[in-house]
């Protein structure tokens, strides 16, 4: 499973989201969303973003239930 992170410097929920990740196991691929100009466009005001394996999973908050769903689905 690949789990990337898309968040920002100074971004709380940003740093909840990478602790919550962390504690099902994950390590997630961390991408500063403002050293991507891409990225800057699609998710200004929606950080943080996970992606899981090329899928946007959750904006702005992770939902445990749902998380626990999606690792419980994988191969």
């Amino acid at each position: 499973m690949q789990v990337e992170l898309y968040t920002r410097n100074g971004c709380h929920l940003c740093d909840d989201a990478l602790d919550i990740l962390r504690s099902y196991g994950l390590d997630p691929e961390i991408t500063d969303i403002d050293t991507k100009p891409e990225l800057l466009a699609s998710y200004n005001k929606c950080v943080p973003v996970v992606v899981i394996d090329g899928k946007v999973r959750f904006r702005g908050r992770i939902e445990p239930a749902l998380l626990e769903r999606l690792l419980a689905n994988r191969d």
